[in-house]
C-alpha cells in the first residue's frame, strides 16, 4: 500500500509501504499541503535507500527517532536533534562529531563533550547501523584530565546541618545530610516527594532525568533518617520533601548557611563527591561505590576519584591480624591512661 496521510488530533501522519518496507510516522504539521510534501520526501528517501544503499537519504533526525523508539537513552538528545536536524548521516564522520561537540557546548570542557555529544551521537548512529540502515561509526573521545573534586566530609556536613537547624532551615540541613548519605544529585533530591520516601524502612527512591523512569533505591543511614524525620511537614505524598523547585533555588540559602557556619563554601554537588571519596577511603571497592551511589559506570568513579585511593599506607593492612590490631588498641589505651595519670 503506497504512503497515505491521515490526521491524528491536529497533526498529519503518514503510513504505508514502499518497496515492501512498512513506514509510518508524523509529518509534524497541521497543514495538509505541507504534510503531502513530507510524505513525498519520505517516499523519495525510501526509494533512494533501495537503489543506492540503506544510508542514502537517511537523516540524523530519522536516526534519533529510531534510537528513541528503540528505548535509547534520551539524555542530552534534545540539543543534538536541534543541532543535526536533517543532516544526511553519510555526511557525519568522526571528526564532524568532535567539531559539533565544541559548537554545541562552546564553554564546556572535554568531559562534557564526550558525555553529552560524542557518546549519544555515536550510540544513535550505531543503533541505526545495527538495523542495517547505515555504517557504524567510531569517534575518538577527547582526552580528559579531570580536576580533583573538593569533597564534603562528614564533619563539614554535620556542621552545615547544625547551622541550618539553628537558622530554622531544617529542610536545607536535611538536604545536605541526604545528598552526602546517598550520593544523590541536587536535581534528584529536589524532585523527590514524600511518596518516594519510606523512613521506617530507611529507603528513598530517586528518579533521574524524568520522565524517563530510570531510578534507584537509596539506603538511608540512621542520621539521614533522623534529619528527614525532623523536617516540619504534613508528609503529603505529592509534596517535595525539601521544598525546593530546582537546584537554582537552593544556591543562595546554601551559601549563606555555609558562611554563618564558618566552614568552607562548597557546592551541593560536593556532597556527592564526599560520598564517593569517603567510601573509597574506608576501603569499599569501586563497583560497590558506583552501585550504591548511582553511577552507571564504575570506571567513571575510578577515573574521577582515583585520588582517594592514593594512600600509600593502605598496604599495612596486609600484615594486620586480629591479634596485632588488638595490640595496637591496647597500646593506645595504655598510652592514654599514662598520659592522664601523669
Amino acid at each position: 500500500m503506497p504512503l497515505e496521510i491521515y490526521k491524528r488530533g491536529t497533526i498529519w501522519h503518514y503510513r504505508g509501504t514502499v518497496n515492501g518496507r512498512r513506514l509510518r510516522g508524523s509529518t509534524k504539521t497541521s497543514d495538509r499541503k505541507v504534510a503531502e510534501r513530507v510524505k513525498t520526501e519520505v517516499e523519495s528517501r525510501a526509494w533512494k535507500r533501495h537503489f543506492d544503499g540503506p544510508a542514502a537519504g537517511l537523516t540524523m533526525s530519522q536516526v534519533f527517532d529510531a534510537y528513541l523508539n528503540g528505548d535509547g537513552d534520551e539524555r542530552f538528545l534534545l540539543k543534538l536533534v536541534d543541532f543535526w536536524k536533517e543532516t544526511p548521516v553519510e555526511d557525519v564522520h568522526a571528526e564532524t562529531v568532535r567539531r559539533a561537540a565544541k559548537k554545541i557546548y562552546p564553554k564546556a570542557h572535554e568531559p562534557t563533550w564526550n558525555r553529552q555529544v560524542i557518546k549519544p551521537t555515536q550510540a544513535a548512529i550505531n543503533y541505526a547501523g545495527g538495523l542495517g540502515w547505515c555504517q557504524r561509526i567510531s569517534v575518538k573521545r577527547f582526552d580528559e584530565d579531570p580536576e580533583v573534586k573538593t569533597p564534603a566530609t562528614v564533619e563539614w556536613v554535620r556542621a552545615f546541618h547544625a547551622q541550618a537547624v539553628k537558622d530554622e532551615l531544617p529542610h536545607l540541613g536535611a538536604l545536605c545530610m541526604f545528598m552526602f548519605g546517598t550520593a544523590a544529585r541536587i536535581g534528584e533530591s529536589c524532585r523527590m516527594t514524600w511518596a518516594d520516601v519510606d523512613l521506617s524502612a530507611g529507603i528513598a527512591t530517586l528518579y533521574l532525568f524524568k520522565p524517563k523512569p530510570w531510578k534507584r533505591d537509596a539506603h538511608l543511614p540512621a542520621e539521614v533518617v533522623a534529619a528527614l524525620a525532623n523536617i516540619p511537614s504534613n508528609r503529603n505524598p505529592d509534596d517535595r520533601v525539601f521544598g525546593y523547585s530546582e537546584r537554582g533555588s537552593v544556591r543562595c540559602a546554601w551559601n549563606n548557611v555555609a558562611k554563618r557556619a564558618t566552614i568552607e563554601r562548597l557546592t551541593p554537588h560536593c556532597c556527592r563527591h564526599g560520598f564517593a571519596t569517603s567510601m573509597l577511603q574506608k576501603g569499599f571497592d569501586v563497583k560497590t561505590v558506583a552501585e550504591r551511589g548511582g553511577w552507571k559506570d564504575a570506571t567513571t568513579v575510578l577515573r574521577t576519584y582515583a585520588h582517594a585511593l592514593k594512600d600509600k599506607t593502605v598496604t599495612d593492612v596486609l600484615f594486620d591480624t586480629p591479634v596485632t590490631q588488638r595490640s595496637k588498641k591496647k597500646r593506645a589505651s595504655n598510652w592514654k591512661k599514662r598520659r592522664n595519670s601523669g
